[in-house]
């Protein structure tokens, strides 16, 4: 009767656990729903980015789906925030708690963002994601956001950028000074000129330097961040300097204190470049036949 027990006991104790782990990577769907899909050009992610340890999250915010991450488990940073501009005045109008991704964590069930818990237990969070405490002593970085609230209108889609998974760590003179600029003037040219939906995909390359916390490698710091739009029904009467970088082009700067210049360039530039200077594929593609619209010459 005792065996019984025991052998009933360890049963237990194996099902619990495999309950404890499987979340982790049961609620990250591989294959996004048709509602995530819409923050996607064609309603396809980018290709040729394949890795046991990225994971795609629809992030969700007040019940909606407001963007879509590919998320680095390992390196604790995105790869990439892909999303839908809304048309602002670029000023921010929201004040929330950082937040983090429960779809990564051990202690949730739930599929949306949520502010952080008083208390809460790191092994319940650090283990696939990026924390507060990881950005609290890096005086060099401060957290930038792939996905800006710049970009979005709604006060929900502003404050659905403000969860770890959105940022990286930038150098803090490349992120107030040359990137954001850069934000400030892709903002206005969709503003100004793209007449439908603009999709918009902004990522990272690494080179293996991490903050490091209790001296142990955390969060992957950015060699490069760069990001591409494409606006198929765009002002064909806009002035020739602003028309040509339509219906799609692309930028990318070096995440340091001395850079002070943003490139742009072409979409297809830009993809020679990262494959140059990631692990991306040979076939990878930003958009679908790089946002050339089916017909055109």
């Amino acid at each position: 009767m005792v065996k019984f027990w025991t052998h009933v006991c360890s049963m237990a104790a194996v099902v619990l656990l495999l309950l404890i782990l499987l979340p982790v990577r049961a609620t990250v769907e591989p294959t996004l729903s048709p509602e995530c899909r819409e923050f996607l050009y064609m309603g396809t992610a980018p290709v040729g980015l394949e890795d046991h340890s990225l994971v795609k999250i629809c992030q969700r915010y007040s019940n909606k789906p407001r963007y879509v991450t590919l998320y680095n488990i390992k390196d604790h940073v995105p790869v990439y925030s892909a999303y839908t501009f809304k048309r602002s005045d670029g000023e921010k109008k929201v004040d929330v708690p950082w937040m983090y991704e429960p779809q990564l964590s051990t202690s949730s069930d739930t599929g949306e963002m949520q502010q952080f818990p008083r208390g809460y237990m790191h092994q319940n969070f650090e283990d696939a994601q990026a924390v507060l405490e990881d950005y609290a002593n890096a005086v060099l970085y401060e957290r930038g956001a792939l996905n800006p609230d710049e970009h979005q209108a709604n006060p929900n889609d502003k404050a659905a950028t403000y969860t770890l998974t959105n940022v990286v760590p930038q150098v803090h003179e490349f992120h107030r000074g040359p990137w954001k600029a850069q934000e400030h003037i892709i903002r206005r040219r969709l503003n100004n000129y793209c007449r439908g939906t603009a999709y918009v995909v902004t990522g990272i390359t690494t080179s293996g330097n991490m903050i490091r916390r209790h001296n142990i490698d955390r969060v992957a710091i950015p060699t490069y961040l760069w990001s591409a739009y494409c606006c198929i029904d765009y002002d064909h009467n806009a002035p020739y300097d602003e028309r040509y970088k339509f219906p799609a082009f692309a930028h990318y700067g070096l995440n340091d204190k001395e850079s002070n210049q943003i490139l742009e360039l072409s979409v297809p530039k830009l993809e020679e470049f990262l494959k140059k200077s990631t692990f991306v594929d040979k076939n990878f593609q930003i958009f679908v036949d790089d946002c050339v619209p089916p017909g055109s010459s």
